[in-house]
């Protein structure tokens, strides 16, 4: 398993729904979190190692400053349960409040720029044991969340930039894709 790089067009494909959570779809979770890992990251999409599936894994436990204050529920239910795969995630509300953050991807080693989200979002998920779950998250957990879902349908973080700050990481983003050619 790799991770494919910025310029690979797997990252540009939408990925399929999950119909059943079989034990190749738990061998992949398993597989993807090993592989995050060990590219210290925080979170992989299935379609970022050239699997076309609605599948995301998320390991993010926060000092107690990070979380959102207050604490959202999907943070105290989730954070206990990290690394988390979360099976057809989908975005079913989010705040008119937004949030800027400096954002990176395991498909663009060394570029960073910032992007601006929902603070909050309400994402409907199942779980690897089939349990359909809804929960409202904020904070960096709500970042890492709508980062990930956006690689489900094809979308990049740098898709999100403002044409200011992507001129600045411009030349880094061809040189990566030129050397993947």
């Amino acid at each position: 398993m790799e991770i494919k790089i910025y310029g690979d067009k797997e990252l540009r494909k939408k990925a399929a729904l999950i119909s059943n959570i079989t034990s190749d779809i738990k061998s992949l979770a398993s597989e993807m979190t090993e592989m995050m890992h060990q590219k210290d990251g925080v979170g992989l999409a299935a379609p970022q190692v050239g699997i076309s599936k609605k599948l995301i894994v998320i390991d993010y436990k926060p000092d107690a400053e990070k979380l959102s204050n207050p604490i959202t529920f999907g943070e105290s239910y989730l954070i206990p349960l990290m690394p988390v795969a979360l099976i057809n995630p989908e975005i079913i509300s989010s705040s008119k409040e937004t949030i800027v953050y400096e954002e990176g991807c395991l498909s663009m080693p060394q570029i960073y720029a910032n992007v601006e989200r929902p603070k909050k979002v309400i994402i409907k998920a199942k779980l690897l044991n089939d349990e359909e779950i809804y929960f409202e998250c904020g904070g960096l957990l709500s970042i890492i969340i709508q980062h990930e879902i956006d690689h489900l349908d094809g979308i990049l973080f740098i898709d999100r930039v403002k044409s200011k700050d992507l001129s600045k990481i411009q030349k880094k983003l061809d040189k990566l894709k030129n050397t993947k050619l």
